[in-house]
């Protein structure tokens, strides 16, 4: 099998790297999170409409370079090595997989929105009592006529605050924690009924709680597929996050070993102890592991569904435990100044973090990986 990436695909890779490397310095990156805004708008119109990256993964039918998974693989990998605060996973891969996936006048819609730039979307799929269970969902969309009036709560949902629309689960059937009923809807942020509770995260983000009182939509907001669609937007986020995660563990080591050849103790570098050439060469090898792993998650997510979800568990499981690994090494390493604001280690350490727990932590998809294959 040739793994190698194509001519075209190295060229956005090389693009988006030049790019970032201009824009997103760490203190570039700091001035961003302390605007009032949580962004620079300007960065994600540069990377859709002057760039023109945002048409990578997506048909040529509808503008895009007939690219696909391998492409919002070679992106994420990119913004993680500098923990870039963009909304591609919201928008390009769930929003644009999940309208991919589902087809239709909706997609042939929004997509070309999407790759201008003028549409932002959220994923709104988590519940307070959900934990990773999809289907457990108490927002309701309950059929009015030719529409539907949707009521609930959804939480932790990124980049809500600058979203023109929302990716939501509701069910429209069924009690709570079935699998039937459960549809995924495109709704407009700014439809009556909508609110927002905005606040920063952890790693950087801006995210919201929102909250749904009679929303009215139209029927042909639902998008065809029901759970089968929402767990594989999900698993296409997983990977994208694998991919991130690649980026992000690759950084850390780079920033570790260029640590340890600056600080000095007893009159040398502390790279020259053995111990830590042992610890950071631990690091290069889970480093290594999770960008396998991703590589592996992402090339099977065309897979059917009992394939693609034991391999994305697979992937998930290790690369949630590696970057844990690698992320505490580095800390460690760096000691006490690593988890200051001032130095770069402790930001991505708290990308990590959160990226080890979204779309299941590493307990969760090893016990996903243990179900299907005894199932299998």
């Amino acid at each position: 099998m040739d793994l190698s990436t194509t001519e075209t695909q190295d060229m956005l890779r090389d693009t988006l790297a030049r790019f970032l490397a201009d824009t997103y310095s760490f203190d570039a990156r700091s001035k961003m999170l302390a605007s009032p805004e949580g962004r620079d708008p300007g960065i994600w119109k540069a990377l859709s409409s002057e760039l023109g990256l945002t048409c990578a993964p997506f048909a040529e039918e509808l503008g895009g370079m007939g690219g696909g998974a391998i492409e919002n693989m070679i992106m994420m990998e990119e913004l993680g090595k500098v923990i870039a605060i963009e909304p591609w996973l919201q928008t390009v891969v769930a929003g644009g997989g999940a309208l991919t996936a589902a087809g239709g006048a909706l997609a042939e819609a929004t997509i070309p929105q999407i790759i201008s730039g003028d549409c932002l979307i959220a994923f709104a799929y988590a519940e307070p009592q959900g934990r990773y269970n999809l289907a457990d969902i108490g927002t309701s969309a309950k059929q009015d006529g030719a529409g539907y009036v949707l009521n609930g709560h959804k939480a932790v949902v990124y980049a809500a605050p600058w979203a023109t629309h929302l990716l939501v689960t509701a069910r429209t059937g069924g009690t709570r924690r079935d699998r039937g009923g459960v549809e995924l809807f495109l709704v407009e942020a700014n439809a009556k009924g909508i609110s927002r509770r905005d606040y920063p995260t952890v790693d950087g983000f801006r995210a919201s709680e929102v909250y749904f009182e009679n929303v009215a939509i139209p029927g042909e907001a639902m998008l065809p597929g029901g759970i089968d669609l929402v767990e594989l937007v999900a698993d296409q986020c997983t990977m994208a996050l694998c991919a991130e995660a690649t980026g992000i563990g690759r950084t850390m080591l780079a920033q570790t070993v260029d640590y340890t050849q600056q600080r000095k103790q007893f009159g040398q570098p502390i790279g020259k102890f053995q111990s830590l050439q042992h610890r950071m060469a631990d690091m290069l090898v889970e480093a290594e592991q999770i960008a396998s792993m991703s590589l592996m998650g992402t090339l099977r997510l065309g897979e059917e569904a009992v394939a693609r979800k034991t391999a994305v568990s697979a992937a998930k499981a290790k690369v949630a435990r590696g970057l844990k690994f690698v992320g505490q090494s580095a800390i460690q390493t760096h000691g006490g100044i690593g988890i200051t604001m001032e130095l770069g280690i402790g930001h991505y350490f708290k990308r990590s973090t959160m990226i080890e727990n979204q779309f299941g932590s590493a307990d969760y998809h090893l016990e996903r990986y243990e179900a299907l294959t005894l199932a299998d």
